[in-house]
Protein backbone atom coordinates (compact mmCIF):
# COMPACT_ATOMS: atom_id res chain seq x y z
CA UNK A 1 0.00 0.00 0.00
CA UNK A 2 1.58 3.46 -0.99
CA UNK A 3 3.20 5.80 1.47
CA UNK A 4 0.87 8.54 0.70
CA UNK A 5 -2.48 9.01 -1.42
CA UNK A 6 -0.40 12.83 -2.91
CA UNK A 7 3.05 13.40 -3.06
CA UNK A 8 3.50 16.77 -4.19
CA UNK A 9 6.63 17.96 -5.32
CA UNK A 10 7.23 21.58 -5.03
CA UNK A 11 5.85 24.12 -2.15
CA UNK A 12 5.21 27.66 -3.86
CA UNK A 13 1.69 28.63 -4.49
CA UNK A 14 0.56 25.68 -6.55
CA UNK A 15 2.18 23.07 -4.52
CA UNK A 16 1.09 24.20 -0.92
CA UNK A 17 -2.23 25.37 -2.25
CA UNK A 18 -3.28 21.99 -3.50
CA UNK A 19 -1.15 20.15 -0.15
CA UNK A 20 -3.84 21.94 1.86
CA UNK A 21 -7.02 21.34 -0.29
CA UNK A 22 -5.66 17.33 -0.33
CA UNK A 23 -5.60 17.33 3.43
CA UNK A 24 -8.65 19.11 3.59
CA UNK A 25 -10.33 16.81 1.45
CA UNK A 26 -9.18 13.63 3.96
CA UNK A 27 -6.23 12.67 1.49
CA UNK A 28 -3.22 11.35 2.95
CA UNK A 29 -0.65 13.89 1.73
CA UNK A 30 3.06 14.66 1.89
CA UNK A 31 5.08 18.01 0.31
CA UNK A 32 8.64 17.95 -0.65
CA UNK A 33 10.14 21.02 -0.44
CA UNK A 34 14.11 21.35 -1.17
CA UNK A 35 14.32 25.28 -0.29
CA UNK A 36 11.50 27.46 1.62
CA UNK A 37 8.11 27.05 2.20
CA UNK A 38 6.40 29.14 -0.79
CA UNK A 39 8.65 28.72 -3.21
CA UNK A 40 10.14 31.89 -5.14
CA UNK A 41 6.50 33.27 -5.43
CA UNK A 42 7.09 33.64 -1.64
CA UNK A 43 10.37 34.19 -1.05
CA UNK A 44 12.13 35.60 -4.18
CA UNK A 45 9.13 37.16 -5.89
CA UNK A 46 5.42 38.21 -5.34
CA UNK A 47 5.66 38.97 -1.69
CA UNK A 48 9.10 40.76 -1.39
CA UNK A 49 8.89 42.59 -4.29
CA UNK A 50 5.37 44.08 -3.27
CA UNK A 51 6.64 44.68 -0.09
CA UNK A 52 9.71 46.58 -1.55
CA UNK A 53 6.68 48.55 -3.58
CA UNK A 54 5.09 49.74 -0.99
CA UNK A 55 8.08 51.45 0.27
CA UNK A 56 8.66 53.34 -3.39
CA UNK A 57 4.95 54.39 -2.86
CA UNK A 58 5.68 55.67 0.10
CA UNK A 59 8.76 57.42 -0.53
CA UNK A 60 6.51 58.56 -4.00
CA UNK A 61 4.42 59.90 -2.00
CA UNK A 62 6.95 61.78 0.42
CA UNK A 63 8.20 63.41 -2.79
CA UNK A 64 4.77 65.04 -3.31
CA UNK A 65 4.68 66.32 0.17
CA UNK A 66 4.21 70.09 -0.70
CA UNK A 67 1.17 69.00 -2.73
CA UNK A 68 -0.74 68.54 0.94
CA UNK A 69 0.75 71.00 2.92
CA UNK A 70 3.58 68.88 4.47
CA UNK A 71 7.15 69.96 4.23
CA UNK A 72 10.37 68.56 5.87
CA UNK A 73 13.52 69.09 5.88
CA UNK A 74 16.79 65.92 5.80
CA UNK A 75 15.00 63.28 4.60
CA UNK A 76 16.67 60.67 4.48
CA UNK A 77 16.32 56.82 2.62
CA UNK A 78 17.86 53.58 3.81
CA UNK A 79 17.03 51.13 0.95
CA UNK A 80 18.55 48.38 3.23
CA UNK A 81 15.80 49.18 5.66
CA UNK A 82 13.47 48.53 3.34
CA UNK A 83 14.92 45.10 1.95
CA UNK A 84 14.77 44.20 5.59
CA UNK A 85 10.70 44.80 5.83
CA UNK A 86 10.84 42.42 2.72
CA UNK A 87 12.43 39.82 4.52
CA UNK A 88 10.41 40.34 7.78
CA UNK A 89 6.78 39.88 5.47
CA UNK A 90 8.53 36.85 4.12
CA UNK A 91 9.28 35.01 7.54
CA UNK A 92 6.03 36.23 8.59
CA UNK A 93 4.00 34.26 5.55
CA UNK A 94 6.45 31.39 5.30
CA UNK A 95 5.50 30.30 9.24
CA UNK A 96 2.27 30.58 8.39
CA UNK A 97 2.33 28.16 5.45
CA UNK A 98 3.90 25.56 7.87
CA UNK A 99 1.23 26.38 10.45
CA UNK A 100 -1.17 25.52 7.62
CA UNK A 101 0.20 22.27 6.64
CA UNK A 102 0.46 20.92 9.94
CA UNK A 103 -3.24 22.33 10.63
CA UNK A 104 -4.20 19.86 7.71
CA UNK A 105 -2.09 16.84 8.85
CA UNK A 106 0.38 17.19 5.31
CA UNK A 107 3.45 16.37 6.44
CA UNK A 108 6.42 18.55 5.29
CA UNK A 109 9.45 16.50 3.48
CA UNK A 110 12.44 18.96 3.59
CA UNK A 111 14.13 17.21 0.55
CA UNK A 112 15.00 17.08 -3.44
CA UNK A 113 12.28 14.51 -4.78
CA UNK A 114 13.29 12.02 -8.13
CA UNK A 115 11.27 9.89 -9.57
CA UNK A 116 12.39 6.26 -9.62
CA UNK A 117 8.95 5.06 -11.09
CA UNK A 118 6.11 7.17 -11.70
CA UNK A 119 4.54 6.01 -8.05
CA UNK A 120 8.33 6.26 -5.86
CA UNK A 121 10.45 8.95 -5.27
CA UNK A 122 14.19 9.13 -3.68
CA UNK A 123 14.16 12.09 -1.66
CA UNK A 124 18.41 13.38 -1.53
CA UNK A 125 20.20 13.84 0.33
CA UNK A 126 18.78 11.43 2.98
CA UNK A 127 18.05 8.87 0.42
CA UNK A 128 14.30 8.01 2.04
CA UNK A 129 12.34 6.43 -0.37
CA UNK A 130 8.24 7.34 -0.68
CA UNK A 131 5.55 5.79 -2.38
CA UNK A 132 1.98 7.54 -3.56
CA UNK A 133 -0.92 6.66 -5.31
CA UNK A 134 -0.34 10.56 -6.50
CA UNK A 135 2.27 12.60 -7.49
CA UNK A 136 2.28 16.14 -8.37
CA UNK A 137 5.06 17.83 -9.50
CA UNK A 138 4.75 21.83 -9.17
CA UNK A 139 8.82 22.63 -9.06
CA UNK A 140 7.89 26.14 -11.11
CA UNK A 141 10.54 27.62 -13.32
CA UNK A 142 13.60 29.92 -13.15
CA UNK A 143 14.64 32.46 -15.66
CA UNK A 144 15.92 31.13 -18.81
CA UNK A 145 19.41 31.76 -20.13
CA UNK A 146 20.08 34.60 -23.09
CA UNK A 147 23.43 34.11 -24.96
CA UNK A 148 25.45 37.20 -24.26
CA UNK A 149 23.34 38.09 -21.32
CA UNK A 150 24.31 35.28 -18.91
CA UNK A 151 23.59 36.16 -14.88
CA UNK A 152 26.94 36.31 -13.29
CA UNK A 153 25.61 37.65 -9.65
CA UNK A 154 27.09 41.14 -9.94
CA UNK A 155 26.90 42.96 -13.09
CA UNK A 156 24.29 40.73 -14.33
CA UNK A 157 21.35 39.78 -12.59
CA UNK A 158 17.75 38.06 -11.69
CA UNK A 159 15.00 39.17 -10.56
CA UNK A 160 16.51 36.96 -7.73
CA UNK A 161 19.75 38.55 -6.82
CA UNK A 162 17.91 41.80 -7.57
CA UNK A 163 15.56 41.35 -4.19
CA UNK A 164 18.76 40.47 -2.77
CA UNK A 165 20.70 44.15 -3.35
CA UNK A 166 21.20 46.14 -0.07
CA UNK A 167 21.38 49.25 -1.77
CA UNK A 168 19.31 50.71 -5.07
CA UNK A 169 22.19 50.38 -8.15
CA UNK A 170 23.35 53.72 -9.27
CA UNK A 171 22.66 53.35 -12.72
CA UNK A 172 20.28 50.00 -14.51
CA UNK A 173 18.99 48.56 -17.56
CA UNK A 174 16.42 46.18 -17.66
CA UNK A 175 15.59 43.69 -20.14
CA UNK A 176 12.42 43.27 -20.36
CA UNK A 177 9.35 45.49 -20.15
CA UNK A 178 7.15 43.17 -19.00
CA UNK A 179 5.66 42.75 -15.50
CA UNK A 180 8.47 42.48 -13.77
CA UNK A 181 10.65 45.05 -15.62
CA UNK A 182 8.29 47.66 -15.02
CA UNK A 183 7.61 46.79 -11.39
CA UNK A 184 11.94 47.17 -10.84
CA UNK A 185 11.88 50.17 -13.17
CA UNK A 186 9.49 51.75 -10.46
CA UNK A 187 11.31 50.70 -7.66
CA UNK A 188 14.74 51.56 -8.08
CA UNK A 189 13.26 55.19 -9.78
CA UNK A 190 11.97 55.92 -6.75
CA UNK A 191 15.08 55.38 -4.76
CA UNK A 192 16.84 57.57 -7.27
CA UNK A 193 18.23 54.63 -9.54
CA UNK A 194 19.19 56.12 -13.12
CA UNK A 195 16.55 53.28 -14.99
CA UNK A 196 16.24 52.20 -18.87
CA UNK A 197 14.26 49.52 -20.02
CA UNK A 198 14.93 47.76 -23.34
CA UNK A 199 11.63 45.82 -24.73
CA UNK A 200 11.42 43.92 -28.01
CA UNK A 201 8.14 44.56 -28.80
CA UNK A 202 6.66 47.91 -29.57
CA UNK A 203 4.96 49.24 -26.17
CA UNK A 204 5.55 48.27 -22.38
CA UNK A 205 3.72 45.50 -20.71
CA UNK A 206 3.34 44.28 -24.89
CA UNK A 207 0.18 41.60 -23.53
CA UNK A 208 -2.21 44.60 -22.00
CA UNK A 209 -4.12 46.35 -24.24
CA UNK A 210 -2.44 49.17 -26.01
CA UNK A 211 -4.15 52.10 -24.31
CA UNK A 212 -2.83 51.01 -21.28
CA UNK A 213 0.79 50.43 -22.42
CA UNK A 214 0.81 53.65 -23.99
CA UNK A 215 -0.44 55.46 -21.00
CA UNK A 216 1.90 54.05 -18.82
CA UNK A 217 4.65 54.84 -21.41
CA UNK A 218 3.98 58.70 -20.39
CA UNK A 219 3.92 57.95 -16.65
CA UNK A 220 7.24 56.62 -16.66
CA UNK A 221 8.47 59.09 -18.81
CA UNK A 222 7.23 61.77 -16.31
CA UNK A 223 8.93 59.92 -13.42
CA UNK A 224 12.17 59.93 -15.18
CA UNK A 225 12.42 56.31 -16.66
CA UNK A 226 13.77 55.82 -19.65
CA UNK A 227 12.80 52.87 -21.84
CA UNK A 228 13.70 51.57 -25.83
CA UNK A 229 10.97 49.87 -27.48
CA UNK A 230 11.07 47.79 -30.81
CA UNK A 231 14.71 47.17 -29.36
CA UNK A 232 16.58 45.00 -28.83
CA UNK A 233 20.36 43.97 -26.66
CA UNK A 234 22.87 43.33 -29.55
CA UNK A 235 26.07 42.69 -26.57
CA UNK A 236 27.09 43.88 -23.20
CA UNK A 237 30.36 44.80 -22.42
CA UNK A 238 31.67 43.94 -18.81
CA UNK A 239 34.16 46.28 -16.83
CA UNK A 240 35.67 47.05 -13.61
CA UNK A 241 33.36 50.26 -13.77
CA UNK A 242 29.73 48.64 -15.09
CA UNK A 243 28.47 47.32 -18.25
CA UNK A 244 28.26 48.61 -20.76
CA UNK A 245 25.15 47.72 -23.00
CA UNK A 246 24.94 47.90 -26.73
CA UNK A 247 20.87 48.16 -27.98
CA UNK A 248 19.74 47.98 -31.61
CA UNK A 249 16.62 49.52 -31.97
CA UNK A 250 15.41 50.19 -36.02
CA UNK A 251 18.52 51.02 -37.81
CA UNK A 252 20.26 52.67 -35.00
CA UNK A 253 22.36 51.59 -31.96
CA UNK A 254 22.28 52.93 -29.03
CA UNK A 255 25.06 52.30 -25.77
CA UNK A 256 23.82 52.70 -22.33
CA UNK A 257 26.17 52.91 -19.19
CA UNK A 258 25.04 51.12 -16.01
CA UNK A 259 26.18 49.58 -13.20
CA UNK A 260 23.86 46.26 -13.31
CA UNK A 261 21.98 45.00 -15.47
CA UNK A 262 18.53 43.44 -14.69
CA UNK A 263 17.45 40.63 -17.16
CA UNK A 264 13.33 40.27 -16.65
CA UNK A 265 13.13 37.75 -20.10
CA UNK A 266 11.52 34.19 -20.24
CA UNK A 267 11.74 31.23 -17.79
CA UNK A 268 12.28 27.66 -18.22
CA UNK A 269 10.41 24.96 -16.39
CA UNK A 270 12.57 23.56 -13.54
CA UNK A 271 12.81 19.86 -14.48
CA UNK A 272 16.52 18.85 -14.22
CA UNK A 273 16.71 16.08 -11.82
CA UNK A 274 13.28 14.81 -11.22
CA UNK A 275 13.94 11.62 -12.98
CA UNK A 276 10.69 12.96 -15.61
CA UNK A 277 12.35 10.38 -18.04
CA UNK A 278 11.87 7.08 -15.62
CA UNK A 279 8.74 8.53 -15.41
CA UNK A 280 7.87 8.39 -18.77
CA UNK A 281 6.63 11.95 -18.52
CA UNK A 282 6.03 13.83 -21.92
CA UNK A 283 7.51 17.05 -22.30
CA UNK A 284 7.16 19.70 -24.48
CA UNK A 285 9.27 23.47 -24.59
CA UNK A 286 10.82 22.14 -21.79
CA UNK A 287 8.06 21.87 -19.42
CA UNK A 288 5.87 19.89 -18.40
CA UNK A 289 2.63 18.50 -20.48
CA UNK A 290 -0.45 18.64 -18.77
CA UNK A 291 -4.15 18.81 -19.96
CA UNK A 292 -7.30 20.52 -18.40
CA UNK A 293 -7.23 18.31 -15.53
CA UNK A 294 -3.94 19.14 -15.03
CA UNK A 295 -2.90 15.18 -15.55
CA UNK A 296 -0.04 14.22 -17.38
CA UNK A 297 0.74 11.22 -19.96
CA UNK A 298 1.49 8.94 -17.28
CA UNK A 299 -1.41 7.59 -15.01
CA UNK A 300 -1.32 8.75 -11.78
CA UNK A 301 1.26 11.85 -12.23
CA UNK A 302 -0.12 15.40 -12.59
CA UNK A 303 2.16 18.70 -12.89
CA UNK A 304 0.45 22.13 -11.94
CA UNK A 305 1.52 25.49 -11.93
CA UNK A 306 4.52 27.26 -13.99
CA UNK A 307 6.80 24.13 -15.21
CA UNK A 308 3.64 23.58 -17.22
CA UNK A 309 4.45 26.99 -19.04
CA UNK A 310 0.56 27.62 -19.49
CA UNK A 311 0.43 30.72 -17.70
CA UNK A 312 3.05 31.59 -15.73
CA UNK A 313 1.09 33.39 -12.56
CA UNK A 314 1.00 32.66 -8.78
CA UNK A 315 -2.72 32.52 -9.06
CA UNK A 316 -3.04 30.41 -11.97
CA UNK A 317 -0.76 27.70 -9.95
CA UNK A 318 -2.67 27.66 -7.05
CA UNK A 319 -6.33 27.66 -9.17
CA UNK A 320 -5.17 24.49 -11.22
CA UNK A 321 -3.37 22.79 -7.59
CA UNK A 322 -6.88 23.05 -6.29
CA UNK A 323 -8.04 21.56 -9.53
CA UNK A 324 -5.95 18.74 -9.61
CA UNK A 325 -6.42 17.60 -5.90
CA UNK A 326 -10.20 17.58 -6.46
CA UNK A 327 -10.10 15.84 -9.48
CA UNK A 328 -7.56 13.40 -7.65
CA UNK A 329 -10.35 13.12 -4.92
CA UNK A 330 -12.91 12.16 -7.44
CA UNK A 331 -14.70 15.21 -7.80
CA UNK A 332 -16.46 16.78 -10.94
CA UNK A 333 -14.19 20.06 -10.81
CA UNK A 334 -14.72 23.04 -13.65
CA UNK A 335 -11.93 23.37 -16.06
CA UNK A 336 -10.23 26.42 -16.01
CA UNK A 337 -10.66 29.28 -18.24
CA UNK A 338 -7.45 30.99 -18.86
CA UNK A 339 -8.92 33.45 -20.93
CA UNK A 340 -10.46 35.41 -18.33
CA UNK A 341 -7.61 34.97 -15.49
CA UNK A 342 -6.62 38.57 -14.60
CA UNK A 343 -3.19 39.92 -15.18
CA UNK A 344 -1.43 42.50 -12.41
CA UNK A 345 1.28 44.62 -12.52
CA UNK A 346 2.59 46.58 -9.17
CA UNK A 347 4.28 49.82 -10.90
CA UNK A 348 2.85 53.40 -10.67
CA UNK A 349 0.28 53.59 -11.59
CA UNK A 350 -1.03 50.30 -10.92
CA UNK A 351 -2.06 48.13 -14.53
CA UNK A 352 -4.59 45.15 -13.93
CA UNK A 353 -6.73 42.98 -16.43
CA UNK A 354 -8.33 39.94 -17.94
CA UNK A 355 -9.90 38.84 -21.06
CA UNK A 356 -9.84 40.31 -24.42
CA UNK A 357 -8.26 43.53 -24.98
CA UNK A 358 -10.28 45.37 -27.70
CA UNK A 359 -7.80 44.73 -30.67
CA UNK A 360 -8.09 40.73 -29.81
CA UNK A 361 -11.87 40.77 -29.51
CA UNK A 362 -12.27 42.53 -33.12
CA UNK A 363 -9.40 40.39 -34.51
CA UNK A 364 -11.81 37.52 -32.96
CA UNK A 365 -14.72 38.37 -34.72
CA UNK A 366 -16.46 39.85 -31.99
CA UNK A 367 -18.76 42.92 -32.30
CA UNK A 368 -17.83 45.04 -29.63
CA UNK A 369 -18.37 48.19 -27.15
CA UNK A 370 -15.96 49.79 -25.55
CA UNK A 371 -16.59 52.03 -22.25
CA UNK A 372 -13.71 54.38 -20.60
CA UNK A 373 -13.79 56.42 -18.14
CA UNK A 374 -10.92 59.01 -16.98
CA UNK A 375 -9.92 58.64 -13.03
CA UNK A 376 -9.46 62.82 -13.71
CA UNK A 377 -13.41 62.52 -13.59
CA UNK A 378 -13.58 60.59 -10.38
CA UNK A 379 -14.36 62.19 -7.26
CA UNK A 380 -12.24 59.95 -5.39
CA UNK A 381 -9.52 60.28 -7.09
CA UNK A 382 -9.15 64.22 -6.82
CA UNK A 383 -9.32 63.74 -3.31
CA UNK A 384 -6.35 61.36 -3.57
CA UNK A 385 -4.41 63.50 -5.73
CA UNK A 386 -3.96 60.63 -7.91
CA UNK A 387 -5.97 60.66 -11.29
CA UNK A 388 -3.58 59.08 -13.44
CA UNK A 389 -5.50 56.09 -15.24
CA UNK A 390 -8.46 54.87 -16.43
CA UNK A 391 -10.96 51.89 -16.78
CA UNK A 392 -11.74 50.35 -19.99
CA UNK A 393 -14.63 47.91 -20.44
CA UNK A 394 -15.00 45.64 -23.62
CA UNK A 395 -18.21 44.21 -24.26
CA UNK A 396 -20.11 42.41 -26.91
CA UNK A 397 -22.17 44.65 -28.78
CA UNK A 398 -25.24 43.35 -28.84
CA UNK A 399 -25.73 41.32 -25.31
CA UNK A 400 -23.19 43.65 -23.38
CA UNK A 401 -21.53 40.05 -22.18
CA UNK A 402 -17.82 41.13 -20.60
CA UNK A 403 -14.99 40.14 -22.82
CA UNK A 404 -12.40 41.89 -21.09
CA UNK A 405 -11.62 44.79 -18.60
CA UNK A 406 -8.35 47.42 -18.28
CA UNK A 407 -7.18 49.31 -15.73
CA UNK A 408 -4.78 51.46 -14.75
CA UNK A 409 -4.36 53.57 -11.99
CA UNK A 410 -4.10 53.83 -8.21
CA UNK A 411 -5.04 50.50 -6.31
CA UNK A 412 -6.68 49.05 -9.45
CA UNK A 413 -5.64 45.63 -8.67
CA UNK A 414 -7.84 45.39 -6.32
CA UNK A 415 -10.76 46.34 -8.33
CA UNK A 416 -10.74 43.64 -10.80
CA UNK A 417 -12.91 41.14 -8.91
CA UNK A 418 -15.90 42.81 -9.42
CA UNK A 419 -15.77 43.47 -13.19
CA UNK A 420 -14.38 39.63 -13.17
CA UNK A 421 -17.12 38.01 -10.83
CA UNK A 422 -19.68 39.50 -13.27
CA UNK A 423 -17.82 38.03 -16.42
CA UNK A 424 -18.06 34.85 -14.29
CA UNK A 425 -21.93 35.15 -13.75
CA UNK A 426 -22.65 36.14 -17.13
CA UNK A 427 -23.20 39.53 -15.99
CA UNK A 428 -23.73 42.88 -18.90
CA UNK A 429 -22.55 46.43 -18.63
CA UNK A 430 -26.33 47.12 -18.09
CA UNK A 431 -25.82 45.12 -14.94
CA UNK A 432 -22.55 46.55 -13.79
CA UNK A 433 -23.69 49.95 -14.59
CA UNK A 434 -27.32 49.73 -12.21
CA UNK A 435 -25.30 48.33 -9.10
CA UNK A 436 -25.17 51.32 -6.79
CA UNK A 437 -21.43 52.23 -5.89
CA UNK A 438 -20.37 53.92 -2.51
CA UNK A 439 -19.36 57.55 -2.99
CA UNK A 440 -16.81 58.63 -3.33
CA UNK A 441 -14.81 55.55 -4.06
CA UNK A 442 -12.33 54.50 -7.11
CA UNK A 443 -15.03 51.50 -7.73
CA UNK A 444 -17.51 54.35 -9.06
CA UNK A 445 -15.03 54.22 -11.98
CA UNK A 446 -16.14 50.32 -12.73
CA UNK A 447 -19.47 51.61 -13.08
CA UNK A 448 -18.92 54.36 -15.06
CA UNK A 449 -17.30 52.46 -17.25
CA UNK A 450 -19.61 50.14 -17.84
CA UNK A 451 -22.56 53.24 -18.32
CA UNK A 452 -20.15 54.57 -20.97
CA UNK A 453 -19.77 51.54 -22.96
CA UNK A 454 -23.89 51.93 -23.12
CA UNK A 455 -23.50 55.58 -23.68
CA UNK A 456 -25.07 56.32 -20.41
CA UNK A 457 -22.37 57.16 -18.33
CA UNK A 458 -23.06 60.33 -16.18
CA UNK A 459 -20.17 61.97 -15.25
CA UNK A 460 -18.16 62.48 -18.80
Amino acid sequence: MPDYDVAIIGAGPGGYVAAIRAGQLGLKTAVIERDELGGICLNWGCIPSKALLRNAEVLHLFHRAEEFGVSFDNLRVDYGKAVDRSRKVVGTLTRGIAALLRKNKVEHIKGEARFADPHTLTIAPEGRTVTASNVVVATGARPRAIPGLEPDSQRIITSREALALRDAPGRVVIVGGGATGCEFAYLWNAYGSQVTIVELLPHLLPNEDEDVSRLLERAFTRQGIKFLTGAKVQRVEKSAKGVSVVVEQGNESHTVEADVVLVAVGVQGNTDGLGLEAAGVHMERGYVKADAAMATNVPGVYAIGDVTGIMLLAHVAQAQGVLCVERIAGMDSPELDYGVMPRATYCHPQVTSFGLTEKQAVEQGHEVKVGRFPLTALGKAQALGDTEGFVKVVAGKQYGEILGAHMIGPDVTEMLGELSLASLLEGTTHEVGWLVHSHPTLSEALKEAALAADGQAIHI
